[in-house]
């Protein structure tokens, strides 16, 4: 290297061109998240897509359908179970239930990404309650079968053994 010329100095690059949705390495080191199937992963991924879409504001009051889980990629017959999972396992909460319907009268769940600040509040972080894997695979698998594992309130009924798991609803009733 000749004596007037400098040595180069290389800038790191930390921008990132379009639209991110971050998450913690605690979150993802987490036995919750570990303990999560694919079809719910996809649908946190959904959720969050649907955050974006909102300004990365209306967390808590995300509208999600079926047919937008379906058109992301989540099997039909995985989006019950999978939204029962991710609910279980505390990464996503379901804030307002949604009814099927005539076009007048039908209306679309609504989300809260539990990882996530909301306008007002700083992330719950539900997940962080579960402290080994194995105990995050046994909620996961009693979330995805329908069965009760302590997520959901005491005073909502049993599900009758005459109605289908697809009659099953994947969010508590208020």
């Amino acid at each position: 290297m000749s004596a007037d010329r400098k040595p180069r100095t290389y800038r790191r690059r930390t921008t990132i061109g379009g639209q991110f949705a971050p998450r913690r390495i605690e979150m993802l080191e987490s036995p919750a998240y570990r303990a999560l199937s694919l079809s719910a992963r996809r649908i946190i991924d959904r959720i969050e897509i649907e955050l974006a879409h909102h300004g990365g504001r209306d967390n808590g009051k995300l509208p999600v359908t079926y047919e937008d889980l379906i058109a992301y990629g989540v099997h039909k017959d995985a989006c019950a179970p999978g939204l029962r999972e991710v609910q279980a396992l505390g990464f996503i909460e379901c804030t307002e239930r949604g009814r099927a319907g005539n076009a007048e009268f039908r209306t679309a769940s609504k989300y809260r990404a539990t990882f996530r600040d909301t306008d007002r509040a700083k992330p719950t972080d539900e997940w962080k309650r579960i402290a080994t894997i194995e105990q995050a695979e046994a909620i996961a698998k009693a979330a995805r079968k329908g069965e009760h594992h302590g997520s959901r309130d005491a005073h909502q009924p049993q599900r009758s053994a005459r109605f289908s798991r697809r009659f099953w609803h994947a969010c508590p009733s208020a």
